[in-house]
Protein backbone atom coordinates (compact mmCIF):
# COMPACT_ATOMS: atom_id res chain seq x y z
CA UNK A 1 0.00 0.00 0.00
CA UNK A 2 1.11 4.00 -0.37
CA UNK A 3 2.89 5.64 2.37
CA UNK A 4 -0.05 7.46 2.94
CA UNK A 5 0.35 7.80 7.05
CA UNK A 6 2.61 10.33 8.90
CA UNK A 7 5.29 8.43 10.34
CA UNK A 8 4.19 8.58 14.16
CA UNK A 9 0.89 6.79 13.44
CA UNK A 10 3.08 4.37 11.69
CA UNK A 11 5.73 4.40 13.95
CA UNK A 12 3.04 3.06 16.47
CA UNK A 13 1.10 0.76 15.01
CA UNK A 14 4.28 -0.84 14.26
CA UNK A 15 5.13 -0.76 18.08
CA UNK A 16 1.96 -2.38 18.85
CA UNK A 17 2.29 -5.31 16.24
CA UNK A 18 5.86 -5.40 16.55
CA UNK A 19 5.25 -6.29 20.68
CA UNK A 20 2.59 -9.02 19.80
CA UNK A 21 5.08 -10.66 17.24
CA UNK A 22 7.92 -11.10 19.73
CA UNK A 23 5.49 -11.78 22.69
CA UNK A 24 3.94 -14.54 20.40
CA UNK A 25 7.01 -16.07 19.10
CA UNK A 26 10.06 -15.70 21.27
CA UNK A 27 12.35 -17.49 19.47
CA UNK A 28 11.87 -17.35 15.67
CA UNK A 29 13.58 -19.74 13.34
CA UNK A 30 15.01 -18.52 9.41
CA UNK A 31 17.32 -20.72 7.88
CA UNK A 32 16.75 -23.69 10.77
CA UNK A 33 18.97 -21.09 12.94
CA UNK A 34 17.16 -19.07 16.34
CA UNK A 35 17.46 -15.93 16.12
CA UNK A 36 18.44 -13.91 19.14
CA UNK A 37 16.50 -11.89 20.86
CA UNK A 38 19.15 -8.95 20.71
CA UNK A 39 18.79 -9.27 16.82
CA UNK A 40 15.04 -8.30 17.07
CA UNK A 41 14.11 -4.59 17.13
CA UNK A 42 12.39 -4.44 20.41
CA UNK A 43 10.42 -1.12 18.86
CA UNK A 44 9.34 -2.25 15.62
CA UNK A 45 9.30 -6.49 16.03
CA UNK A 46 11.14 -6.21 12.93
CA UNK A 47 14.62 -8.62 12.11
CA UNK A 48 17.29 -6.12 10.57
CA UNK A 49 19.16 -8.86 8.95
CA UNK A 50 19.21 -12.52 8.59
CA UNK A 51 22.37 -12.70 6.98
CA UNK A 52 24.40 -14.14 9.53
CA UNK A 53 22.05 -17.38 9.61
CA UNK A 54 21.86 -17.40 6.45
CA UNK A 55 26.11 -17.69 6.05
CA UNK A 56 25.71 -20.82 8.48
CA UNK A 57 23.15 -22.53 6.31
CA UNK A 58 25.47 -22.11 3.28
CA UNK A 59 27.94 -23.46 4.81
CA UNK A 60 25.74 -26.63 6.19
CA UNK A 61 24.74 -26.89 2.93
CA UNK A 62 28.16 -26.66 0.96
CA UNK A 63 31.15 -27.98 3.23
CA UNK A 64 33.61 -26.67 0.61
CA UNK A 65 32.33 -22.99 1.77
CA UNK A 66 34.93 -21.23 3.80
CA UNK A 67 35.03 -20.97 7.63
CA UNK A 68 35.02 -17.69 9.16
CA UNK A 69 38.84 -18.49 10.42
CA UNK A 70 39.73 -19.11 6.98
CA UNK A 71 37.58 -15.99 5.52
CA UNK A 72 39.54 -14.10 7.40
CA UNK A 73 42.80 -15.56 7.01
CA UNK A 74 42.23 -15.03 3.29
CA UNK A 75 40.88 -11.85 3.28
CA UNK A 76 43.69 -10.39 5.41
CA UNK A 77 46.71 -11.38 3.06
CA UNK A 78 44.53 -9.53 0.16
CA UNK A 79 44.04 -6.38 2.15
CA UNK A 80 48.08 -6.76 3.19
CA UNK A 81 48.85 -7.11 -0.62
CA UNK A 82 46.83 -4.14 -1.60
CA UNK A 83 48.22 -2.34 0.73
CA UNK A 84 51.87 -3.43 -0.12
CA UNK A 85 50.99 -2.30 -3.84
CA UNK A 86 49.56 0.98 -2.96
CA UNK A 87 52.83 1.64 -0.73
CA UNK A 88 55.41 0.85 -3.88
CA UNK A 89 53.43 2.68 -6.47
CA UNK A 90 54.52 6.42 -6.91
CA UNK A 91 51.27 7.48 -7.07
CA UNK A 92 47.68 6.58 -6.18
CA UNK A 93 46.20 5.23 -9.17
CA UNK A 94 42.84 4.11 -7.49
CA UNK A 95 39.81 4.29 -10.18
CA UNK A 96 35.79 4.46 -9.37
CA UNK A 97 34.88 0.88 -9.69
CA UNK A 98 31.26 0.73 -11.42
CA UNK A 99 29.22 -2.22 -10.48
CA UNK A 100 26.32 -3.78 -12.71
CA UNK A 101 22.75 -4.43 -11.03
CA UNK A 102 19.81 -6.24 -12.23
CA UNK A 103 17.06 -5.70 -10.06
CA UNK A 104 14.10 -9.10 -10.08
CA UNK A 105 10.97 -7.09 -8.97
CA UNK A 106 8.92 -10.53 -7.82
CA UNK A 107 5.19 -9.71 -8.11
CA UNK A 108 2.39 -11.53 -8.06
CA UNK A 109 0.38 -10.08 -10.87
CA UNK A 110 -0.20 -6.28 -9.07
CA UNK A 111 -0.27 -3.17 -11.54
CA UNK A 112 3.15 -1.34 -11.57
CA UNK A 113 3.32 1.04 -8.30
CA UNK A 114 1.10 -1.47 -6.38
CA UNK A 115 2.10 -3.52 -3.65
CA UNK A 116 5.47 -5.26 -4.14
CA UNK A 117 5.68 -4.52 -8.10
CA UNK A 118 7.21 -1.29 -7.25
CA UNK A 119 7.69 1.42 -9.24
CA UNK A 120 10.41 2.20 -11.70
CA UNK A 121 11.22 5.45 -9.67
CA UNK A 122 11.16 3.48 -6.26
CA UNK A 123 13.99 1.40 -8.20
CA UNK A 124 16.02 4.15 -9.88
CA UNK A 125 15.94 5.73 -5.99
CA UNK A 126 17.70 2.66 -4.28
CA UNK A 127 20.00 3.38 -6.69
CA UNK A 128 20.96 6.84 -6.11
CA UNK A 129 20.86 5.91 -2.34
CA UNK A 130 23.82 3.57 -3.22
CA UNK A 131 25.84 6.25 -5.01
CA UNK A 132 25.69 8.31 -2.38
CA UNK A 133 26.43 6.39 0.03
CA UNK A 134 29.43 4.28 -1.40
CA UNK A 135 31.03 7.26 -3.01
CA UNK A 136 30.48 9.48 0.61
CA UNK A 137 28.45 12.11 -2.22
CA UNK A 138 28.65 15.56 -0.43
CA UNK A 139 25.33 17.64 0.04
CA UNK A 140 23.77 14.16 0.31
CA UNK A 141 22.42 12.03 3.41
CA UNK A 142 25.86 9.18 2.49
CA UNK A 143 27.96 12.34 3.48
CA UNK A 144 29.69 12.73 6.51
CA UNK A 145 32.40 14.01 8.43
CA UNK A 146 33.79 11.57 10.46
CA UNK A 147 37.47 11.33 10.44
CA UNK A 148 37.65 8.00 9.68
CA UNK A 149 34.75 8.68 6.78
CA UNK A 150 35.56 7.25 3.70
CA UNK A 151 34.75 7.34 -0.04
CA UNK A 152 34.49 3.70 -1.16
CA UNK A 153 34.83 4.56 -4.60
CA UNK A 154 32.19 1.83 -6.07
CA UNK A 155 29.34 3.00 -8.15
CA UNK A 156 26.13 1.14 -9.08
CA UNK A 157 24.43 1.00 -12.36
CA UNK A 158 21.65 -0.36 -13.27
CA UNK A 159 22.29 -2.83 -16.63
CA UNK A 160 21.75 -1.67 -19.70
CA UNK A 161 21.91 -5.24 -21.51
CA UNK A 162 20.25 -8.38 -20.57
CA UNK A 163 21.54 -11.28 -21.00
CA UNK A 164 20.48 -11.73 -24.26
CA UNK A 165 22.11 -8.95 -25.56
CA UNK A 166 19.00 -6.73 -25.93
CA UNK A 167 18.33 -2.93 -24.49
CA UNK A 168 17.15 -2.94 -20.70
CA UNK A 169 16.66 -0.82 -18.02
CA UNK A 170 17.94 -3.46 -15.42
CA UNK A 171 14.95 -3.39 -13.59
CA UNK A 172 13.58 -7.34 -14.50
CA UNK A 173 9.65 -8.07 -13.48
CA UNK A 174 8.76 -11.72 -12.68
CA UNK A 175 4.95 -12.56 -12.06
CA UNK A 176 5.94 -15.83 -10.28
CA UNK A 177 2.36 -16.64 -9.27
CA UNK A 178 3.17 -16.43 -5.57
CA UNK A 179 2.00 -13.56 -2.56
CA UNK A 180 4.61 -13.94 -0.54
CA UNK A 181 7.71 -16.17 -0.29
CA UNK A 182 9.74 -17.58 2.64
CA UNK A 183 13.68 -18.66 2.40
CA UNK A 184 13.11 -22.45 1.29
CA UNK A 185 10.74 -21.16 -2.05
CA UNK A 186 13.70 -17.84 -2.02
CA UNK A 187 16.68 -20.58 -2.23
CA UNK A 188 15.11 -23.23 -4.26
CA UNK A 189 12.84 -21.14 -6.93
CA UNK A 190 12.95 -17.58 -6.47
CA UNK A 191 16.24 -17.24 -7.44
CA UNK A 192 17.67 -19.90 -9.00
CA UNK A 193 14.39 -19.41 -11.54
CA UNK A 194 15.24 -15.53 -12.27
CA UNK A 195 19.10 -14.95 -11.27
CA UNK A 196 21.44 -12.97 -14.26
CA UNK A 197 24.90 -14.56 -14.66
CA UNK A 198 26.14 -13.86 -11.21
CA UNK A 199 30.11 -13.29 -13.28
CA UNK A 200 28.57 -10.00 -15.36
CA UNK A 201 25.46 -8.32 -12.81
CA UNK A 202 25.19 -8.31 -9.30
CA UNK A 203 21.79 -9.54 -8.57
CA UNK A 204 19.20 -7.52 -6.41
CA UNK A 205 15.82 -9.19 -5.44
CA UNK A 206 12.72 -7.21 -4.36
CA UNK A 207 9.88 -9.11 -2.76
CA UNK A 208 7.61 -9.68 -0.42
CA UNK A 209 9.06 -11.99 2.67
CA UNK A 210 6.15 -14.13 4.43
CA UNK A 211 6.25 -17.45 6.74
CA UNK A 212 9.71 -17.45 8.47
CA UNK A 213 10.94 -14.40 7.00
CA UNK A 214 7.61 -12.36 8.15
CA UNK A 215 9.45 -9.02 9.46
CA UNK A 216 12.73 -9.58 8.07
CA UNK A 217 14.55 -6.73 6.19
CA UNK A 218 16.74 -8.96 3.92
CA UNK A 219 20.08 -10.85 3.65
CA UNK A 220 22.99 -11.33 1.45
CA UNK A 221 25.29 -13.82 0.44
CA UNK A 222 29.01 -13.68 1.51
CA UNK A 223 31.53 -13.13 -1.13
CA UNK A 224 33.17 -16.89 -1.70
CA UNK A 225 37.42 -16.90 -0.62
CA UNK A 226 39.08 -18.28 -3.14
CA UNK A 227 42.04 -17.80 -4.90
CA UNK A 228 40.88 -19.78 -7.67
CA UNK A 229 39.74 -19.27 -11.33
CA UNK A 230 36.36 -20.04 -13.04
CA UNK A 231 32.50 -20.59 -11.50
CA UNK A 232 33.35 -24.36 -10.37
CA UNK A 233 35.48 -23.58 -7.77
CA UNK A 234 34.19 -20.35 -5.82
CA UNK A 235 32.61 -22.90 -2.76
CA UNK A 236 28.77 -23.37 -4.51
CA UNK A 237 25.84 -20.97 -4.72
CA UNK A 238 26.02 -19.70 -7.63
CA UNK A 239 22.52 -19.60 -8.76
CA UNK A 240 21.71 -17.78 -5.79
CA UNK A 241 23.93 -15.07 -5.13
CA UNK A 242 23.09 -11.57 -4.18
CA UNK A 243 21.33 -9.72 -1.94
CA UNK A 244 17.67 -9.90 -1.49
CA UNK A 245 15.17 -7.27 0.25
CA UNK A 246 11.57 -6.98 1.64
CA UNK A 247 9.73 -4.64 -0.98
CA UNK A 248 9.18 -2.23 1.57
CA UNK A 249 12.75 -1.54 2.80
CA UNK A 250 13.69 -0.60 -1.02
CA UNK A 251 14.16 2.84 -1.82
CA UNK A 252 14.20 5.80 -0.44
CA UNK A 253 11.12 8.00 0.18
CA UNK A 254 13.10 11.61 0.19
CA UNK A 255 13.44 11.23 -3.76
CA UNK A 256 10.96 8.76 -4.88
CA UNK A 257 7.75 9.84 -1.78
CA UNK A 258 4.84 8.12 -4.26
CA UNK A 259 6.29 4.60 -3.28
CA UNK A 260 5.58 1.60 -1.10
CA UNK A 261 7.68 2.05 2.61
CA UNK A 262 8.15 1.15 6.27
CA UNK A 263 9.21 3.72 8.57
CA UNK A 264 11.33 3.68 9.85
CA UNK A 265 13.73 1.58 7.15
CA UNK A 266 12.36 4.06 4.02
CA UNK A 267 15.61 5.65 3.26
CA UNK A 268 17.32 3.07 1.36
CA UNK A 269 19.97 1.85 3.68
CA UNK A 270 18.47 -1.90 4.22
CA UNK A 271 19.92 -2.78 0.40
CA UNK A 272 23.32 -0.71 2.06
CA UNK A 273 23.55 -2.92 4.44
CA UNK A 274 23.06 -5.74 2.44
CA UNK A 275 25.20 -4.89 -0.30
CA UNK A 276 28.08 -4.24 2.61
CA UNK A 277 27.69 -8.18 3.38
CA UNK A 278 27.92 -8.81 0.20
CA UNK A 279 31.14 -7.08 -0.33
CA UNK A 280 33.02 -8.37 2.90
CA UNK A 281 31.58 -6.67 5.44
CA UNK A 282 30.66 -7.67 8.82
CA UNK A 283 27.85 -6.32 11.53
CA UNK A 284 30.26 -3.80 13.69
CA UNK A 285 30.06 -6.09 16.67
CA UNK A 286 30.93 -8.98 14.41
CA UNK A 287 28.84 -11.89 13.60
CA UNK A 288 27.84 -13.18 17.56
CA UNK A 289 24.38 -11.58 19.27
CA UNK A 290 26.23 -12.24 22.23
CA UNK A 291 25.17 -8.65 24.54
CA UNK A 292 27.86 -9.20 27.45
CA UNK A 293 30.29 -9.45 25.56
CA UNK A 294 32.68 -6.94 23.23
CA UNK A 295 35.90 -9.25 22.46
CA UNK A 296 34.04 -10.23 18.68
CA UNK A 297 35.38 -8.01 15.64
CA UNK A 298 34.45 -6.76 12.71
CA UNK A 299 38.37 -7.01 11.39
CA UNK A 300 38.28 -3.41 11.24
CA UNK A 301 40.13 -1.28 13.49
CA UNK A 302 38.29 1.79 12.73
CA UNK A 303 35.03 1.23 14.38
CA UNK A 304 35.04 1.18 17.76
CA UNK A 305 33.88 -1.91 19.44
CA UNK A 306 30.63 -2.62 19.92
CA UNK A 307 28.62 -5.91 22.13
CA UNK A 308 25.79 -6.33 19.99
CA UNK A 309 23.30 -4.24 17.30
CA UNK A 310 21.94 -0.80 18.23
CA UNK A 311 17.96 0.25 16.96
CA UNK A 312 16.79 3.71 16.69
CA UNK A 313 19.42 6.58 16.62
CA UNK A 314 20.14 7.26 20.64
CA UNK A 315 23.96 7.34 21.37
CA UNK A 316 24.95 4.00 22.77
CA UNK A 317 28.21 3.02 24.98
CA UNK A 318 28.49 -0.74 24.89
CA UNK A 319 32.24 -0.95 25.33
CA UNK A 320 35.36 1.31 26.19
CA UNK A 321 33.73 3.99 23.88
CA UNK A 322 30.59 5.29 21.89
CA UNK A 323 29.23 2.63 19.17
CA UNK A 324 29.32 3.68 15.75
CA UNK A 325 25.82 3.48 15.19
CA UNK A 326 26.12 5.72 12.10
CA UNK A 327 27.95 3.10 10.77
CA UNK A 328 25.69 1.16 7.86
CA UNK A 329 26.99 -2.14 9.30
CA UNK A 330 24.80 -1.73 12.32
CA UNK A 331 20.80 -1.95 12.88
CA UNK A 332 20.19 1.97 13.46
CA UNK A 333 17.44 3.53 11.68
CA UNK A 334 18.25 4.18 8.60
CA UNK A 335 17.94 8.13 8.83
CA UNK A 336 20.95 8.57 11.17
CA UNK A 337 22.92 5.75 8.77
CA UNK A 338 25.67 8.06 6.92
CA UNK A 339 29.35 5.82 7.27
CA UNK A 340 31.97 3.71 6.30
CA UNK A 341 35.19 3.92 7.30
CA UNK A 342 38.59 3.53 5.81
CA UNK A 343 38.99 -0.08 7.24
CA UNK A 344 35.65 -0.80 5.99
CA UNK A 345 36.58 0.05 2.49
CA UNK A 346 40.10 -2.14 2.71
CA UNK A 347 37.74 -5.10 3.27
CA UNK A 348 35.72 -4.28 0.48
CA UNK A 349 38.02 -3.85 -2.17
CA UNK A 350 39.58 -6.39 -1.51
CA UNK A 351 37.09 -8.45 -2.04
CA UNK A 352 36.36 -7.01 -5.37
CA UNK A 353 40.31 -7.58 -6.48
CA UNK A 354 40.03 -11.48 -5.73
CA UNK A 355 36.76 -12.90 -4.24
CA UNK A 356 35.04 -15.03 -8.02
CA UNK A 357 32.03 -13.49 -9.06
CA UNK A 358 32.98 -9.73 -7.81
CA UNK A 359 35.99 -9.34 -9.11
CA UNK A 360 34.48 -10.26 -12.83
CA UNK A 361 32.05 -7.42 -12.43
CA UNK A 362 34.51 -4.94 -12.67
CA UNK A 363 35.25 -6.15 -16.55
CA UNK A 364 31.90 -6.73 -16.80
CA UNK A 365 30.11 -4.35 -20.32
CA UNK A 366 26.38 -5.06 -19.27
CA UNK A 367 26.14 -1.19 -18.35
CA UNK A 368 27.10 0.21 -21.69
CA UNK A 369 24.18 1.63 -23.70
CA UNK A 370 22.95 0.33 -26.51
CA UNK A 371 23.52 3.18 -29.82
CA UNK A 372 20.71 5.07 -29.69
CA UNK A 373 19.64 5.17 -26.39
CA UNK A 374 21.86 6.36 -24.39
CA UNK A 375 19.79 9.92 -23.97
CA UNK A 376 16.90 8.04 -22.54
CA UNK A 377 18.49 5.52 -19.99
CA UNK A 378 20.27 8.92 -18.56
CA UNK A 379 16.63 10.62 -17.78
CA UNK A 380 15.37 7.13 -16.85
CA UNK A 381 17.79 7.39 -14.00
CA UNK A 382 17.22 10.92 -13.23
CA UNK A 383 15.52 12.07 -9.76
CA UNK A 384 14.66 14.63 -7.60
CA UNK A 385 15.48 14.57 -3.88
CA UNK A 386 14.40 16.03 -1.27
CA UNK A 387 10.80 15.78 -2.32
CA UNK A 388 8.94 17.71 -0.99
CA UNK A 389 11.50 20.29 -0.56
CA UNK A 390 11.82 23.45 1.11
CA UNK A 391 14.99 25.35 0.40
CA UNK A 392 16.92 23.96 -1.79
CA UNK A 393 16.18 20.82 -4.57
CA UNK A 394 18.60 18.81 -6.30
CA UNK A 395 18.41 17.26 -9.70
CA UNK A 396 20.10 13.34 -9.32
CA UNK A 397 21.75 11.89 -12.00
CA UNK A 398 23.57 8.69 -12.97
CA UNK A 399 26.82 7.83 -13.50
CA UNK A 400 27.12 12.06 -12.71
CA UNK A 401 26.12 12.79 -16.39
CA UNK A 402 24.34 16.34 -16.79
CA UNK A 403 21.31 16.88 -18.86
CA UNK A 404 21.59 19.90 -21.19
CA UNK A 405 19.26 21.47 -19.65
CA UNK A 406 15.65 22.42 -17.35
CA UNK A 407 12.52 24.08 -17.13
CA UNK A 408 10.39 24.98 -14.07
CA UNK A 409 6.55 25.44 -13.80
CA UNK A 410 4.11 25.72 -11.54
CA UNK A 411 0.50 24.20 -11.37
CA UNK A 412 -0.95 26.74 -13.72
CA UNK A 413 1.81 25.94 -16.73
CA UNK A 414 4.03 29.54 -16.07
CA UNK A 415 7.96 28.71 -15.87
CA UNK A 416 9.49 29.50 -12.84
CA UNK A 417 12.77 28.82 -14.32
CA UNK A 418 14.79 27.90 -17.18
CA UNK A 419 18.30 26.82 -16.89
CA UNK A 420 21.13 25.86 -19.43
CA UNK A 421 23.17 23.06 -17.58
CA UNK A 422 27.03 23.68 -17.41
CA UNK A 423 28.02 22.17 -14.20
CA UNK A 424 26.80 19.91 -11.48
CA UNK A 425 26.20 23.12 -9.20
CA UNK A 426 23.54 23.69 -11.82
CA UNK A 427 21.52 20.78 -10.42
CA UNK A 428 20.84 22.49 -6.86
CA UNK A 429 18.48 24.81 -6.75
CA UNK A 430 17.05 27.45 -4.44
CA UNK A 431 13.45 27.19 -4.16
CA UNK A 432 12.73 29.73 -1.30
CA UNK A 433 11.20 32.23 -2.62
CA UNK A 434 8.80 29.54 -4.62
CA UNK A 435 5.23 29.37 -2.65
CA UNK A 436 3.68 26.69 -1.39
CA UNK A 437 2.33 24.08 -3.89
CA UNK A 438 3.29 21.44 -6.62
CA UNK A 439 6.05 22.30 -9.80
CA UNK A 440 7.11 20.43 -12.36
CA UNK A 441 10.51 20.05 -13.77
CA UNK A 442 10.87 19.36 -17.66
CA UNK A 443 14.81 17.64 -18.09
CA UNK A 444 16.19 17.83 -21.64
CA UNK A 445 18.99 15.46 -22.90
CA UNK A 446 19.77 15.43 -26.38
CA UNK A 447 16.13 14.95 -28.37
CA UNK A 448 15.12 13.33 -24.83
CA UNK A 449 13.13 14.71 -22.45
CA UNK A 450 11.26 13.66 -18.67
CA UNK A 451 8.65 15.73 -16.88
CA UNK A 452 9.64 14.85 -12.23
CA UNK A 453 6.76 16.39 -10.13
CA UNK A 454 7.97 18.14 -6.90
CA UNK A 455 6.16 19.34 -3.61
CA UNK A 456 7.60 22.72 -2.21
CA UNK A 457 6.57 23.14 1.36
Amino acid sequence: MKYINTKTLFFTASLLLGVIAVNAQQSPKVFGKTISEAAINSETGTIRCVTTEYEEYLKEKFPQRATNKEFENWIAQKILSNKTKSNASAQNTTQVITIPVVVHVIHNGDFIGNNENIADEQVESQITVLNQDYRRMLGTPGYNTNDVGADVEIEFCLAQTDPDGLPTNGIDRVDLGQASWGESDIENTLKPSTIWDPAQYFNIWVCNFGSDLSGVLGYAQFPSASSLDGLNNNEGSADTDGVIIGYEYFGSINIYPQGNYSYPYDEGRTTTHEIGHALGLLHIWGNSYNNNSCSYSDYCDDTPASNGPNSSCSSHYSCTSYDMIENYMDYTNDACMNIFTQDQKERILAVMENSPRRASLKTSTVCQVTAGREDFELLNGINLYPNPAQEVLNIATTNNELPDSYIIYNSLGQTMAATKVNTAANLSINISAYSSGIYFVSIEKGSESKVLKFIKK
